[in-house]
């Protein structure tokens, strides 16, 4: 029963869990992932014949039942998009990042992001210059677009080094200002530094001058993490807005959680699809975006 009561009680209070040294950015990033322990102590309860136990596990169902399935349920939204987006961390480790690319390109997407751009994928990353007209990169972070762009601004976000970015896209409908971003990575007990990484990405977002804005990206937190909330209080997540399911992407061989964002403000997210990784350990982001 304690268990039960203490599962509930961490996803009703979610978003006022610290990170606690990367304890509590790990339980709110795999937070759906609750249902099992339910599952599995409403079994035991079951076997154990035990009326109070039953009663905290019906309990904690419920919370999670509150919190999650409006998520699960697709959107009954019939605009088409405007624009398509596609971003993906295509991985440092990939063994054949060609692959990778050749997903992206295979989306038709008017704007791909990719994170992870190694020397080892330079040949491939030649096919989506050669696609796409426009294209900027700042390390190991690229945009691709089929409609021109500025000069890229290269933001450190609390690393020593440039790993985003922020340009113009100049669409026929009105200009967006993208930033192209994969924010420091997370280790066991230390995320201090990923976490100043996206107050100051907030703070350059509220101070955007565009009426338009995305955020495209490895952003290493999920949605459900209270650490980026001063984004998604700027902005809206594209899964969140399309619904219909969890779009984990990560591991790819079995996706757990979902670190890879596109944030919108000024456009609307009409669709969101998760699709295969092409080697990375992280799966690829296709979202469709009204821009009127």
């Amino acid at each position: 029963m304690v268990a039960a009561v203490i599962l509930a009680l961490g996803i009703l209070f979610a978003p006022d869990i610290p990170s606690l040294d990367g304890a509590g950015a790990a339980w709110t990033s795999f937070l759906p992932w609750t249902a099992v322990p339910i599952v599995l102590l409403g079994a035991a309860a079951v076997i154990r014949r035990s009326w109070w136990a039953g009663s905290a596990v019906i309990i904690a169902a419920m919370v999670w039942s509150i919190t999650f399935v409006p998520q699960l349920m697709p959107t009954r939204n019939a605009a088409s998009a405007d624009i398509l987006v596609a971003t993906q961390n295509i991985g440092a480790a990939n063994p054949d990042p060609a692959v990778a690319i050749r997903g992206l390109l295979g989306t038709g997407a008017g704007l791909v992001a990719a994170q992870e751009i190694t020397s080892a994928a330079d040949g491939a990353i030649s096919q989506l210059d050669a696609a796409y007209a426009d294209h900027v990169r700042v390390s190991t972070v690229g945009l691709w677009s089929q409609w021109s762009m500025d000069e890229p601004e290269p933001l450190d976000l609390s690393l020593s080094w440039a790993r985003a970015f922020r340009t113009v896209v100049h669409h026929p409908d009105g200009d967006i200002a993208v930033y192209a971003v994969h924010l420091p990575s997370v280790r066991p007990g230390y995320t201090d530094v990923r976490d100043r990484a996206i107050d100051e990405l907030a703070a350059r977002v509220a101070a955007d001058p565009a009426a338009r804005v995305l955020v495209l990206g490895d952003l290493n937190t999920a949605g459900t993490d209270p650490a980026l909330t001063p984004l998604t209080d700027l902005m809206t997540d594209s899964r969140q807005k399309a619904a219909g399911g969890f779009g984990f992407t990560w591991p790819a061989q079995f996706p757990l959680t979902r670190p890879d964002h596109v944030l919108a403000k000024g456009v609307t997210p009409v669709s969101d699809q998760v699709l295969a990784g092409g080697g990375s350990d992280h799966r690829m982001v296709l979202v469709g975006l009204r821009v009127g």
